[in-house]
């Protein structure tokens, strides 16, 4: 192939790709477009678009299917989108209010995580679930949803049916999440930094505890998206040694190991919130990126809701899902009393 074949050839690929996103992404904008217009209906407003766009996201899947040719589209508004969106959070947040987490803050966190894991795996020793599935269950209730499931199951060999398990139940426990925690700030009323550290240090995926946490108001979400990448920036160096413990125990499945990839989009977030510490953006300029962060984050809180299987959490019975559900509960309750003694 000669150089001019090369120019021409290279467009004509670029064209397929956005061909074969298109029919996902025009659905998983029209939801998120459609949740912005629900908020017009009197009442609706008291829920953000994210949350409108998972739940609506959700039922199409469920109840009506989204079609074959969807899929590339979801998959890559839930990938890149979320992760463009989460980069653009960063202009949003100064460095002066990640420091404001302090060492109490980052110190729970920790604590959290590590206590859920264990919690997981010895309370599903208890209900008879297998160790593997425990496992996943455990490191996607205490690190990061969906991710941090994929992550383990490559570092660890696991299983696949076990890993779309412990995905379906993670996702199903931290959407239950995004209504829970608004509603039980109306009964204990934390203040703006503690509301926002409990959701940040205990809902699952990025994308459900900016959606909590932002109910909440700008300050606690702000607060909740800081707790929350602290979290996901632990998720490289736990999964790793989880994947060497079951190697050197003698536990490890029979898929390929590897090591997980690194949340490289922390770089951009942590880029703008410099920027944004170092130099004051315009009111002008702020409040239309702020627009357009809230919509693409709704548009892979969609993507979120399509990828919610309810068929995954029927197909094993009850006791790994009482097990999420237990997971679930303890990390909320744990960092609760923890936020109460720090705060």
């Amino acid at each position: 192939m000669t150089t001019v074949d090369v120019k021409i050839a290279l467009p004509g690929r670029r064209f397929d790709r956005l061909t074969a996103l298109a029919p996902g992404l025009a659905l998983t904008a029209g939801i998120a477009a459609l949740a912005f217009a629900l908020r017009l209906i009197p009442g609706v407003s008291v829920l953000s678009p994210m949350i409108l766009s998972v739940v609506i996201g959700a039922l199409t899947h469920n109840f009506v299917g989204a079609p074959h040719a969807a899929r590339p589209g979801v998959a890559f508004s839930l990938r890149a989108i979320l992760r463009f969106s989460i980069i653009l959070l960063g202009l949003q947040i100064t460095a002066r209010q990640a420091a404001d987490l302090g060492p109490g803050g980052l110190a729970m966190i920790a604590a959290a995580l590590l206590s859920t894991l264990a919690f997981t795996v010895v309370a599903g020793r208890a209900l008879g679930v297998a160790r593997g599935l425990a496992l996943l269950i455990g490191v996607g209730t205490s690190i990061c949803g969906a991710s941090a499931v994929i992550a383990a199951k490559a570092a660890t060999g696991g299983d696949d049916d076990d890993a779309a398990y412990a995905v379906a139940c993670v996702t199903l426990f931290g959407t239950l999440a995004m209504f829970v925690y608004p509603a039980a700030q109306g009964l204990i009323h934390l203040s703006p930094r503690a509301y926002g550290l409990w959701a940040g240090a205990s809902i699952h995926e990025i994308a459900q505890v900016v959606a909590a946490s932002f109910q909440s108001g700008a300050a606690a979400g702000q607060f909740g998206t800081i707790a929350k990448l602290t979290r996901v920036a632990m998720m490289a160096p736990v999964v790793i040694a989880l994947g060497e413990m079951t190697v050197r125990l003698g536990l490890a499945g029979d898929g390929e190991r590897r090591r997980p990839p690194f949340p490289w989009f922390l770089i951009g977030f942590l880029a703008l919130s410099a920027f944004n510490s170092l130099v004051a953006v315009p009111h002008a300029i702020a409040a239309p990126i702020g627009v357009v962060t809230t919509f693409l984050l709704s548009v892979a809180m969609a993507a979120m809701g399509l990828h919610t299987d309810l068929g995954h959490i029927r197909s094993r019975g009850l006791r790994p899902l009482a097990l999420g559900l237990l997971a679930s509960l303890f990390i909320s309750l744990f960092s609760l009393v923890m936020v109460r003694l720090i705060a």
